[in-house]
């Protein structure tokens, strides 16, 4: 599939790499343009240690940032991962001559420090949305962590240097930006921005804002408030185990239940889930107590209809939905961002991020066949971005 720009724009041009060998330990505290070439970067590691996951955040201001001092003079090319026709994980190329997205008046443009990958990255890719899509070639990733390096004539509150995060897409699915986050810089609209909580690092940060969107906003949806019960489907998932922690932390739950496999049990337990429940050993819906809300982050609405009360609500995220299971499209907000902050700086709630990241820039393509497994604990993460 060929896609035309305009002269104007540099012409993308694909490279191998050679393979990338590493030893790392990682535990977290958590318009068109003509596409050539097809080889996809080769990176693999030969040496690979993985800490246990540890899940821990405090409220103690991380040391000053490097980055800010990194993201001075902007270039007009920059490299990213590009695809510029639908289909599996073999269409991501690599491109390190990328024009560096316009800023437009209410936008920032972010040197990226992390991104994460989400679900919705690879419908995406794969042509799931392509009707409302914007144009291809496109650069994938919705969420983003980075430092302000340019603002636009009518941004009123975020400056130069700034660190933030955000999910740079208002509708996830409704001409989400041709220029995403898995690229060194990317523009996105003030009004999708918070400043980066200050006892996060940039990885930690990049994997919270479509997910932690998306808990809230189903949560809201469902009239969640306090003294209310829930259960969780897959919460060890990058959307579940903020569920969980939301529910009980900001919505002031009365009992929060959630599935897991065996071995993430402790974790469900940790995130403050007072009933965890491995689903290899039992059926949830089998169980005598029912809850107020479901919320199926694993798309088994079928089943999450028979463990809700009677007049309660049950939120699908994906798969078939069964009535009076709903679904919803999450809207990127900062200001929601801004509004839970405070939680996330006070350990309160606690990002996750999967141990067996944070992924190098190089392994994009490796990390969204590892994410697409649906066996990811927490968030891939994409970490450092030069």
């Amino acid at each position: 599939m060929k896609a035309t720009l305009p002269s104007t724009t540099p012409k993308l041009r694909t490279f191998s790499s050679p393979p990338l060998s590493f030893n790392f330990s990682f535990t977290f505290p958590e318009n068109r343009r003509k596409l050539s070439g097809t080889s996809l970067l080769k990176g693999s590691p030969s040496s690979i240690s993985y800490a246990p996951l540890r899940v821990s955040a405090n409220s103690q201001a991380a040391p000053v940032s490097a980055e800010a001092a990194k993201a001075t003079a902007v270039p007009s090319e920059m490299k990213a991962w590009v695809y510029g026709e639908y289909g599996g994980v073999d269409v991501l190329k690599f491109d390190e001559k990328v024009a560096v997205p316009e800023v437009k008046e209410d936008q920032v443009l972010i040197k990226v420090v992390a991104a994460a990958l989400n679900p919705v990255d690879g419908k995406r890719r794969q042509g799931k949305f392509k009707a409302t899509d914007s144009p291809l070639p496109t650069v994938p990733g919705y969420d983003v962590a980075g430092v302000v390096v340019k603002v636009g004539s009518q941004v009123k509150e975020l400056k130069e240097g700034d660190e933030v995060y955000g999910d740079i897409n208002e509708k996830a699915l409704e001409g989400p930006k041709q220029f995403g986050s898995l690229a060194e810089y990317t523009a996105v609209e003030e009004k999708l921005l918070a400043l980066k909580p200050k006892n996060l690092d940039f990885a930690q940060a990049a994997g919270l804002p479509l997910a932690i969107l998306t808990a809230y906003e189903g949560l809201e949806r469902t009239g969640f408030a306090a003294g209310k019960s829930i259960l969780v489907l897959n919460g060890a998932g990058g959307v579940g185990s903020l569920v969980i922690q939301l529910a009980k932390q900001v919505f002031g739950a009365s009992k929060v239940a959630a599935t897991a496999s065996t071995a993430k049990l402790d974790l469900l337990k940790s995130l403050g889930a007072d009933l965890a429940i491995d689903y290899t050993k039992e059926n949830f819906e089998d169980l005598p107590e029912k809850f107020d809300v479901v919320y199926d982050a694993i798309g088994q609405c079928d089943r999450a209809v028979k463990a809700v009360k009677e007049g309660g609500s049950v939120v699908a995220l994906t798969g078939a939905v069964t009535p009076p299971g709903f679904r919803f499209v999450v809207t990127s907000n900062g200001e929601v961002l801004k509004k839970l902050n405070p939680y996330l700086e006070s350990g309160k709630v606690k990002p996750v991020v999967d141990p067996k990241g944070p992924f190098p820039f190089a392994q994009v393509a490796e990390a969204f066949s590892y994410l697409e497994t649906n066996h990811a604990t927490g968030k891939v993460v994409i970490h450092p971005i030069p």
